[in-house]
């Protein structure tokens, strides 16, 4: 299996999964606090779209860097590779 190489989209990812972190905190709080359950859903809910996210983008991810070590450094399959794979994580983005 591949392992996240590119330090950029380790760093994106890890900040996405910080970021849902702080909001799983905050939930914990709102409920030992006694917050009303439906601005609980919504925090709930803003936390699951984080992790969609999150995994939409390491997919999209692990895709990139399996297609280019196949197809290696030719320019124009580059272009190629970046375009369609902005496509897939629009789609993929479209399922959450």
């Amino acid at each position: 299996m591949a392992v996240l190489h590119d330090e950029k989209s380790r760093t994106d990812l890890l900040h996405r999964l910080k970021r849902a972190e702080g909001q799983l905190r905050g939930i914990q709080r709102m409920i030992e606090e006694g917050e009303e359950c439906l601005a609980i859903a919504g925090q709930m809910s803003a936390v699951r779209k984080a992790l969609d996210s999150a995994y939409v983008r390491m997919t999209v991810c692990f895709m990139e860097q399996e297609l280019s070590s196949r197809l290696g450094d030719k320019p124009a399959s580059k272009a190629d590779l970046g375009h369609m794979l902005d496509n897939v994580e629009t789609l993929l983005g479209k399922i959450r």
